[in-house]
Formats: C-alpha cells, sequence, structure tokens
C-alpha cells in the first residue's frame, strides 16, 4: 500500500484579489511552474491553498514569499529566481544559513542576493578568502556576482582599482586582426564584465574609471611580471587558460589585493593537446589556506529554465560517453 504524498494547507492573508491574480499569473501559469519544478500539486481556493507532494513546504515558502512582493506584480521570472533562491531546484537542499550580510552585496545601482546554497557559499567566501574560484558551468552567476563584490570593494575603499583578466581565445573561430589599441583589442573578450559594470555603476561612471586606470583591462598574456596590490583581480572564462599561465596570474597578487577565477572546465577552446590551468589548479590548491573553492552545478542556473535544462541535457550526454 503506497503512502500519500504529505500535504501543506496554509491562507494568505491579508486576502487581495489583485495579489493574488498577480500570485498565480494568467490562467495559473506561475502555479504551474512551481507544479512542475519541484513536482508537487498546488490546489487553491480563493486565499486558501493545498499543496501536495514530496516538496510541500518548500514550495508553500515560495508561494508565501512571491506574495509578499505581488503588490509590484510578479513575473515568470521572478517565479524561477525564488525557486532557485529557495534552494528548490533540482534537490531539496535547504538554503545554507548565513547572515544578510554574507549573503547581500550593495552597489551603487541596488543591492544584490545570493540565490541558492552555492551562490550563498560563493559570496561568503568571496569576502573571506583572498582567492576565491567558482567553477560551473554558463549562467550559474560566477561572473556577474565577482563583478558586482569588486563594485562594492571598490566603493568601500577597501581596493584601489579594479583589475579585469581574461584569455584572448576564441570559442571555436578565428576572428583575425581585430583593429585598435589593447583595450579595444580584448574588448570583444570582456563583454560580459562590462556589462555587469554598466548595470552597476552606469555607462558614464564605468568610462571614467576605465579612462582614469581605476577599472584596467589585462589580457592575460600581458600580465607577466607584475605585481597587484590594492586591487580586486577577476580572471574570467579560466579554463582557456594553460597551466604556464594559470600558475603565472595567480602569482601576481599582490599585498591588499583579492582575486576570483571562474570558468567552466567543460567548455575549453584550448587545442587539444593542452591541458586547462583551471582544471589543473582544482587539485594543486586543493586544501589550501586562504584559497577558497565553490562548484557551481545545473541546479543554479539562474537564466532561463531552458537555460538549466540545456546544461543538463549536455551533462547527461557527457556522463553517456
Amino acid at each position: 500500500m503506497s503512502t500519500p504524498a504529505p500535504a501543506r494547507d496554509f491562507t494568505l492573508d491579508p486576502a487581495d484579489n489583485e495579489r493574488l491574480a498577480a500570485l498565480c499569473g494568467p490562467l495559473d501559469e506561475h502555479l504551474r511552474q512551481i507544479e512542475n519544478r519541484l513536482e508537487v500539486s498546488v490546489h487553491r481556493r480563493g486565499n486558501r491553498f493545498r499543496i501536495s507532494g514530496a516538496r510541500a513546504e518548500g514550495a508553500a515558502r515560495i508561494l508565501k514569499d512571491l506574495y509578499a512582493r505581488a503588490a509590484t506584480g510578479v513575473a515568470p521570472t521572478d517565479v524561477h529566481l525564488a525557486i532557485q533562491e529557495a534552494g528548490m531546484s533540482g534537490d531539496a537542499r535547504p538554503l545554507a544559513p548565513a547572515s544578510a550580510d554574507e549573503v547581500q552585496v550593495t552597489t551603487l545601482r541596488g543591492s544584490i542576493r545570493g540565490r541558492g546554497p552555492n551562490q550563498v557559499q560563493y559570496l561568503a567566501q568571496i569576502r573571506s578568502a583572498d582567492l576565491t574560484f567558482g567553477i560551473g558551468p554558463a549562467g550559474t552567476g560566477k561572473t556577474y556576482l565577482a563583478v558586482a563584490c569588486a563594485v562594492e570593494a571598490l566603493q568601500a575603499d577597501r581596493v584601489r582599482r579594479i583589475v579585469l583578466v581574461r584569455p584572448a581565445v576564441e570559442a571555436g573561430e578565428r576572428l583575425g586582426f581585430l583593429p585598435g589599441d589593447l583595450t579595444q583589442k580584448v574588448d570583444p573578450y570582456l563583454r560580459p564584465m562590462y556589462d555587469a559594470l554598466y548595470e552597476m555603476l552606469g555607462f558614464d561612471r564605468v568610462m571614467r574609471l576605465i579612462e582614469r586606470n581605476v577599472i584596467e583591462i589585462a589580457p592575460l598574456a600581458f600580465m607577466r611580471g607584475r605585481t597587484l596590490n590594492d586591487a580586486f583581480i577577476i580572471l574570467d572564462e579560466a579554463q582557456n587558460s594553460t597551466i604556464e599561465q594559470m600558475k603565472m596570474f595567480l602569482t601576481r597578487i599582490g599585498f591588499g589585493s583579492r582575486a576570483v577565477v571562474t570558468g567552466d572546465v567543460t567548455q575549453t577552446d584550448l587545442p587539444g593537446s593542452r591541458v586547462s590551468g583551471l582544471r589543473h589548479v582544482i587539485d594543486v590548491l586543493d586544501g589550501v589556506a586562504g584559497v577558497a573553492f565553490t562548484f557551481f552545478t545545473s541546479n543554479d542556473v539562474v537564466r532561463h529554465p531552458l537555460v538549466q535544462r540545456i546544461v543538463q541535457a549536455y551533462e547527461r550526454a557527457g556522463e553517456t560517453r
């Protein structure tokens, strides 16, 4: 005899038809999204809800949180991010306990929170460790959160400059000669970090900081011989660095500096005979004091839900091979 699925009954107060309509979405679209993602069944009558399924308690928390914010409207993206933030995507891991300061980064344009246990851990590690690695698939917020922490550190005068570093390796195609000065040549490779900076500081302010060299663009190949003091250094797309380049980069860290290295070891664009410096460094620096690793999974993807399913499909295909 099968055991009935646990059920959770609750009421959303105060009763407000407009907020309920925003919460449920057109034709209960948002409720269906929660049902499909968490494998629960949601029934409602007015502001009274019953949720059945193994994750009924988590689904109830998500609905209550969304209802509290429903006065300003609820979009499918908000539902997706609420599920991620609650750590309920893909497994039932509870959100790691942490204080508000550990999961929230403040910039000129507002606050940024960690969504899900791994993002919370990642932010906490960036704040506490001198060198942090964020490793995992696309869309998990590795670069965005690193840039947010760099902006916060610059605004608080904990560092004097931000240094953005990236290997100049094309993703499977040769672009040929790129015109312009050094900054203009590497601009296409650093576009994701630029986009995050524009969002957090504004276009004009970013341009002024680049002109004053407070934000510096540094191709990985040109880092040899430098020592970076009082800087927040971000090495993005580190899976495209060689073992020698990774060692060279890590030994550039000076006094008062903090470094974050991000990348996805499954998307290396190096020639087949070269070993990724990011894959190699995971074993080399394991257990070294002052170094922290956060490993993201497809469950941490905070882009369109389809991106999460695509990453999971590629992971399954890789395991099959």
